[in-house]
């Protein structure tokens, strides 16, 4: 019983870390998009310097923007799944 219990935990680990990954990448594509279509008006083969500026600061802001909200969405659980109890 241990041994299928066991695969059932790396199947779950594995899955978290897969779903992890793939938000993740989702996180990374709708941040770049963004980005781009903010600050890269007339699309070229570079960015200005304006333009790379603009691009770090607005990930900069999405970044902190996403952390924000994830810190406060993890306080929310945690306080709600204590006052169940």
């Amino acid at each position: 019983m241990d041994g299928s219990k066991m695969s059932q935990d790396e199947l779950v680990d594995k899955l978290k870390q897969q779903v992890a990954l793939e938000n993740i990448e989702l996180l990374l594509t709708k941040m770049s998009r963004l980005c781009f279509n903010k600050c890269v008006i007339k699309p070229g083969s570079s960015l200005d310097s304006s333009e790379q500026k603009c691009v770090s600061m607005c990930m900069d802001r999405y970044m902190e923007t996403v952390s924000l909200v994830s810190k406060s969405f993890g306080e929310r659980l945690l306080a709600e799944s204590q006052n169940m109890h």
